[in-house]
């Protein structure tokens, strides 16, 4: 395995690049830029790389699906990392291209919608096409296949192109989440500020169902950060759950709201837990009262005592 390379979602010049080279470690790391997520999350699981970062989540979009469909099937992966990066759109042309001649733009699908009402407004008849990434619909746009490409002011210089208008965003602040996949080991260690992932499969559809899987998570105190529904392949209206929690997999609420999970699912993929990121733990709020490790010892303790007659 070669550990010292890392894959991301390319080419070069992507957000998923920038995202990646806010870690440490990328500064150690051949970064190989890959043509896909499937492609970048495949290097890992063959061995060609030690771990891939990959967009899962965008503040205005949603889930990144190729990503979750991806930690859903196949050979598993776990996370072991989270980075947020802030994301602004420039419109990348060619020199000496003007507003006026933009006809044709480009760039991810999960950027159209963070960019729909600027392009209302100021290009209302260019037309859309979706590129593979937001620096391919660049690449393009070098080519001349394409007028314009949303993507970030900082690969203007790596495609010879001119940023005609920069900062666009049509929601403020959106966020673009990253993690970083690796094989499966031994989760990240626990910080106190940490985040579970797991995939969780219905037994069956019934009245209720659903409503079950959350329950693990309420009864022990366990707060839902996440849950999107995914098609299984299997047939319409079969589905497994995408899910992110606060805590980590050996605090007892969570670890056993995973084994209750375990106990009435017919699968769960257990993804990793790992650090939240942007977060320290005095900034999160006290835990709810009987769902601290302490508690959990407590109530252990008094159950033991009870089957020794001790209580």
């Amino acid at each position: 395995m070669s550990v010292s390379r890392y894959t991301y979602l390319g080419p070069e010049g992507t957000f998923t690049e920038a995202a990646l080279r806010t870690l440490p470690e990328a500064a150690t790391r051949e970064l190989m830029p890959m043509v896909s997520v499937p492609a970048a999350l495949d290097a890992v699981r063959s061995g060609e790389a030690g771990a891939a970062l990959v967009p899962i989540e965008n503040s205005v979009e949603g889930g990144v699906t190729a990503t979750l469909d991806e930690l859903a099937t196949g050979k598993p992966l776990m996370i072991y990392r989270e980075v947020l990066l802030p994301i602004s759109f420039a419109l990348l042309v060619r020199p000496g291209t003007g507003l006026t001649d933009v006809k044709t733009v480009t760039g991810h699908p999960v950027a159209q919608p963070q960019v729909r009402k600027w392009l209302a407004a100021h290009l209302p008849d260019a037309q859309w096409e979706s590129a593979a990434s937001n620096a391919d619909g660049a690449r393009l746009v070098q080519e001349g296949r394409y007028d314009a490409a949303f993507a970030g002011e900082f690969a203007a210089g790596t495609y010879g192109l001119k940023p005609l208008v920069t900062d666009i965003h049509d929601a403020q602040n959106a966020v673009t989440r990253f993690v970083l996949a690796g094989r499966p080991a031994r989760p990240a260690a626990r910080t106190g500020a940490d985040k579970t992932s797991v995939v969780i499969w219905l037994g069956d559809d019934h009245p209720g169902a659903l409503l079950e899987l959350l329950q693990e998570f309420a009864a022990r105190g366990v707060n839902m950060m996440r849950i999107e529904s995914r098609p299984t392949g299997e047939g319409i209206g079969r589905y497994c759950f995408s899910v992110d929690c606060e805590g980590h997999i050996t605090d007892r609420r969570v670890g056993e709201a995973l084994m209750g999970l375990k106990r009435i699912c017919p699968k769960v993929r257990f993804l990793g837990s790992y650090p939240r990121a942007g977060v320290s733990p005095e900034e999160l709020p006290p835990l709810r009262h009987g769902t601290t490790d302490e508690e959990f010892s407590a109530a252990s303790d008094w159950l033991a005592r009870c089957l020794d007659g001790r209580s």
